[in-house]
């Protein structure tokens, strides 16, 4: 019994050792091709493209300057003097302004009828150079309704 236990197993290292271990057979199975195979949406050669009728040469002239060529005007302080005023007997809606100016002091008045039947009269004065700054004095006129 040994002997044939041994017979065997020299049988199958003999038959091991007579096969190559390289790259596996290609797979009998392949993919069958489609029957219906849909053509592009799009020509990969374009259709007929007439050449345009001008061809601009390539210039070569000087660049650009970028540099700032506006120049902000020079507005010197002008004397002025407006006025306006407003009577809408409709909604009653009264108001005016008016100011002046010597290019120094500016002075100027105005007036608003308030909702509570009150009209305010601001007076003020704005002078870069004297008391500075913009001084306003607040007078009310008439009685506060509710």
């Amino acid at each position: 019994m040994k002997v044939f236990v041994v017979a065997a197993v020299l049988s199958v290292a003999a038959s091991v050792r007579g096969q190559s271990y390289g790259a596996p057979p290609p797979p009998a199975y392949s993919p069958p091709e489609p029957a219906y195979r849909p053509k592009p949406a799009y020509s990969p050669k374009p259709a007929y493209r007439p050449e345009p009728a001008y061809k601009p040469a390539p210039s070569y002239a000087q660049r650009p300057s970028y540099a700032a060529s506006y120049q902000e005007p020079q507005y010197y302080a002008q004397p002025y003097q407006f006025e306006y005023a407003v009577n809408d007997h409709y909604t009653g809606t009264v108001f005016s302004q008016n100011e002046n100016s010597d290019t120094k002091v500016v002075q100027g008045s105005y007036s608003v009828n308030l909702p509570d039947g009150r009209v305010q009269h601001v007076t003020y004065t704005a002078d870069n150079e004297g008391y500075g700054g913009y001084n306003a004095e607040v007078t009310y006129e008439g009685e506060a309704q509710k």
